[in-house]
């Protein structure tokens, strides 16, 4: 897919596929190191997630529904339970919406997105689950044609192909310190 930010996630929020326009669109996301990137961490222990979600609350709220309803689906998911513990000891916000017990899926919606290159952007989405693997999702963003926001996607795929790969160390030093580093023959 081009021309439109397009993820595959899983239940845990990890962002395991990107295409270039969906990884320029999380760029802040991918600034954390710990891989996979993940939205939840992003929402709840990023101080620029409430910059970056323009509507942060609903943004946070539907991250604990969708986390919670994943928790429901599969309650011994090892790696889920210590993401929400991990999140669950460093925020606040997380524990006080995780104690709500709010439980939805959402499936398409708009998220109001503030890009630290481009500005605002209003991004109606889609989120359908892959048949091959129904733990996993595609979400997928959209514009309409001649809107502020078509225009400032186009201006972040332009940024996106002249800036160092999104999502990777900038430097040796950098992949050293992530654990990223060369891969030994």
């Amino acid at each position: 897919m081009t021309g439109t930010p397009a993820f595959v996630l899983n239940g845990r929020l990890e962002i395991l596929a990107a295409n270039d326009l969906g990884a320029a669109l999380y760029s802040p996301v991918y600034a954390d190191p710990v891989r996979p990137a993940n939205t939840a961490r992003f929402v709840f222990l990023d101080p620029n997630a409430t910059e970056f979600f323009r509507d942060y609350d609903k943004a946070a709220n539907d991250t604990v529904a969708l986390l919670r309803s994943e928790a429901g689906r599969d309650p011994y998911d090892r790696d889920l339970s210590d993401l929400i513990g991990q999140l669950s000891t460093r925020s606040d916000e997380f524990r006080r919406r995780w104690a709500a017990h709010d439980v939805r899926i959402h499936t398409s919606g708009t998220k109001l997105i503030h890009h630290p290159v481009v500005g605002d952007l209003d991004l109606p989405f889609e989120s359908v689950p892959l048949p091959a693997d129904p733990n996993q999702s595609l979400l997928i963003y959209t514009a309409e044609v001649g809107s502020p926001t078509h225009d400032a996607l186009h201006l972040l795929a332009s940024w996106a192909a002249t800036a160092p790969e999104v999502g990777q160390p900038s430097s040796a030093s950098d992949a050293r310190h992530s654990g990223q580093g060369p891969k030994a023959d």
